[in-house]
This record gives structure tokens, C-alpha cells and sequence, in this order.
């Protein structure tokens, strides 16, 4: 059963519109002003708000404003109750972030019709994106179409790209969000020593340059080169900005997308500053591992460069190619005839990363 949170202050409007919601079988919390129904929205979490804007203590525009900072309330979907006289007000909610409104009086049919076509939306939102072209295309698709997000640019095409084919150049106009639908990427950033500092190293499903594209001089902030042929769409600027700022609901899901498992880079830094090289080493296997870079079997997977690993975990290349010997001494890895590391022992290496 949804439930609504219902702010307003007049006393036969709230209960009327309660009574009409209990019968849709909804479940209804009241409020008689916007400083009880911010209190109620954090002890209940509703699905859905109705709020009057008009209202003593706290008007239904600091409501909205007050959900906008609450990370638990902001893609709540939210309905204004507003006067016929109020259009102005009306169309201040709307440019605040609100979902939809109604003006009083209604009619029944109107208040759940609003109320079931912003509940679709908000839980079409919901819906897992498959992590491949098609699910992009789809996502973009009905965000245009449900969310009124007009002027996105539709059905991305992929573009095939070689190895060693360099994507884009650190300082480069950071124009496109890239999304790789197969192959595999680096990047990384050139040192004053004249080496390469990795980045990170991303396969199918995984994105790159969105770091880029918020970068205040607007250029792409690494290097991202081809590891292995691979095939990635572009998705330009111009939309990026737009899911990300057109709408509090759609931003959310849309960061969910693009963002890549942050935890993960988080914990990279972490390990980079305290972790030794040898546990270093062993996370950053079990991390290729998991990404399908690196395979428990002969002619699987992708040749890596030692140099690429030792950017990885920062340390020298010598260092990374005496660690992974010790490894392979250990038997907890060994090497085919084109150099592609096999991982034998997963369940060592985790005690040695976890140590």
C-alpha cells in the first residue's frame, strides 16, 4: 500500500481529501501546516506529498525546499494544492521542483489521477537500468517521455575503437560522457617524470569523463586510451548537464548510473596511503578479476602491462613485477604464453587483501 503525506491547513479540505485517498486504498498521514508534515515526512517516508503552499509557520515552498536538502525526501515525488488565484505561486513551485499540482477545488478523478500518473513515473525511475546500450537508450527514452525532459538527444550509436586509439587527451575540450558497451579502457595521468599515474581501468557497463565534464575549465581531466578493441557511445554534454540538474528525481538515478561504485575509488585511495604494496597488489588482482580483465583460466582475459599495474597501486614497475613473481612463486598466479595473468588461488589472494 503507498502512502501519502497530506499538508494542509484547512480542516474539511484535509479530511476530505483523506477520506477520498483511505478509499483509493492508500494509506494517508495528515499535517495541519508544513513544520508538521516536515517532521511527519522524516518519521513516516511517503511515498508521495501533497502540500497547500498557503499555510502558517512553514508555506509549502519552504516544505519543497526543506525535502530538496533531505537526501531521504528529495525524489519524493510532490504535489501542489493551490488556489485558482495563486497561478503565480503555482508556477514558483513548479520552478522550485515540483512534480505536478492541483488547483482546489477538484475533483476526485483529478487528485488520483495526478497522484497515480506521479506515482508510475517515480517508480519507472526505480526500475534497474540494464547496464548496456539498450538500457541507456531506454532510460533516456522514457525520461523524455514521462519526466517532460525535452531536447535530449536519442538512440546513441556505438562507435568501434582500436587498441592503443586514444579516446580523449587530458586538457582536451571535455565535450561527451562516454559509456562502454564491450572492450576495455585506462586512464590515466601523465607525470612531471614523464611516467603514467593509472587512473583507473574500466570495462562494459562502466563510464568515463563524467569527472571531466563538471571540471570548471571544462577540459577532460586524464588521459583515456583503448586497452582492448572496444565499442562506446557518447553522450554529449549538453545532455549530461540536463539528467543531472533537470530533475531532483531523475538526477538521483541518473548519478546511480553514471557514478561508477565511488565506494570503490574511495577505498582505492584509502589503500593507496596506508595499505602495503604486496595487499595493494592482491586487491588490484582480485579487482581485474572482478571486472573480467584478468581470468581463473589459460587464454582469458587481457594482456597487462606491468607498467599499467604498477600505476595501479602505485608503487615502481620493478616493485609490481617483483610482487607478482612472489605471487606466482606462491602459486597464487601464474602467466599464459601471451603474458595474460591467470588468477589460481581467489581465496589467498582475498586473505592477503584483507589482511
Amino acid at each position: 500500500m503507498k502512502r501519502i503525506l497530506l499538508i494542509e491547513d484547512n480542516d474539511d479540505v484535509r479530511e476530505n481529501t483523506a477520506d477520498i485517498l483511505e478509499l483509493a486504498n492508500y494509506e494517508v498521514i495528515t499535517a495541519e501546516n508544513g513544520k508538521i508534515g516536515v517532521q511527519k515526512a522524516k518519521e513516516f517516508l511517503p511515498d508521495l506529498v501533497i502540500c497547500d503552499i498557503m499555510m502558517p509557520q512553514m508555506d509549502g515552498f519552504q516544505v519543497l525546499q526543506s525535502f530538496e536538502k533531505d537526501i531521504s525526501m528529495a525524489s519524493t515525488p510532490f504535489i501542489f494544492l493551490t488556489a485558482k488565484t495563486e497561478k503565480e505561486d503555482m508556477r514558483m513551485g513548479m520552478n522550485l521542483g515540483a512534480d505536478d499540482y492541483l488547483t482546489k477545488p477538484f475533483q476526485e478523478n483529478e487528485l488520483l489521477g495526478v497522484i497515480e500518473c506521479r506515482l508510475n513515473k517515480h517508480d519507472n525511475l526505480k526500475k534497474e537500468i540494464a547496464r548496456n546500450l539498450k538500457g541507456i537508450n531506454t532510460f533516456i527514452e522514457e525520461v523524455s517521455e514521462f519526466e517532460d525532459m525535452e531536447g535530449l538527444s536519442k538512440n546513441h550509436m556505438l562507435k568501434s575503437y582500436e587498441k592503443k586509439e586514444i579516446i580523449f587527451w587530458e586538457g582536451d575540450n571535455a565535450h561527451s560522457l562516454f559509456f562502454i558497451e564491450s572492450g576495455n579502457v585506462k586512464t590515466y595521468k601523465g607525470t612531471e617524470a614523464g611516467k603514467e599515474l593509472v587512473t583507473g581501468l574500466y570495462g562494459p557497463g562502466d563510464f568515463i569523463g563524467q569527472l571531466s565534464l563538471l571540471h570548471a575549465a571544462g577540459t577532460y581531466v586524464e588521459n583515456a586510451v583503448i586497452l582492448e578493441d572496444a565499442q562506446l557511445c557518447a553522450i554529449p554534454k549538453a545532455d549530461f548537464i540536463k539528467l543531472l540538474y533537470g530533475n531532483p528525481s531523475v538526477s538521483q538515478k541518473f548519478i546511480a548510473i553514471v557514478s561508477n561504485n565511488l565506494i570503490n575509488v574511495q577505498s582505492h585511495l584509502v589503500d593507496m596511503a596506508f595499505a602495503s604494496v604486496r595487499q595493494r597488489a592482491a586487491k588490484a588482482l582480485l579487482e581485474l578479476y572482478e571486472k573480467g580483465l584478468i581470468k581463473d583460466k589459460p587464454n582469458g582475459g587481457m594482456s597487462m602491462p606491468r607498467e599499467d599495474f604498477a600505476g595501479m597501486i602505485g608503487t615502481a614497475t620493478e616493485t609490481a613485477i617483483r610482487t607478482l613473481s612472489d605471487f606466482k612463486d606462491e602459486g597464487l598466479i601464474t602467466t599464459d604464453s601471451g603474458r595474460r595473468i591467470i588468477i589460481l588461488n581467489k581465496e589467498e589472494l582475498l586473505s592477503i587483501a584483507d589482511f
